[in-house]
């Protein structure tokens, strides 16, 4: 079993910053890509940054030039989330894509629970 725990959430005014981290555990032999979604009250979860094991990394719009996904090891991933704007609030949840576990073949991806960010005017 994968489990997922992020960290790092909280209040900030318009224009600060946080840092978000997610790391998995479990007996993992490889995991391609982790990733950050949000998700507004009212509103479908949509991906906010992914970061492959190559390093590649995809932005939603919206945080370009403001946020940065970083992979620090193949079980954990932070993002950087500068000049944040009221509409950054939301549920930032974790997913881990493509994770294969020691002994299996069969690969799989995973959710976190969520860390909350408000971001106040």
């Amino acid at each position: 079993q994968v489990r997922l725990l992020e960290s790092g959430g909280g209040s900030v005014q318009a224009g600060g910053s946080l840092k978000l981290s997610c790391e998995a555990s479990g007996r993992i032999l490889t995991l391609n890509t982790m990733a950050w979604y949000r998700q507004a009250p009212g509103n479908e979860r949509e991906l906010v940054a992914s970061i492959s094991s190559d390093g590649s990394t995809t932005y939603a719009e919206s945080v370009k030039g403001r946020f940065t996904i970083s992979r620090v090891n193949k079980v954990l991933a932070n993002l950087e989330m500068n000049s944040l704007k009221p509409e950054d609030t939301g549920d930032y949840i974790c997913k881990a894509l493509e994770v294969r576990m020691m002994g299996r073949s069969s690969i799989h991806d995973y959710w976190g629970r969520g860390t909350q960010v408000i971001v106040s005017s």
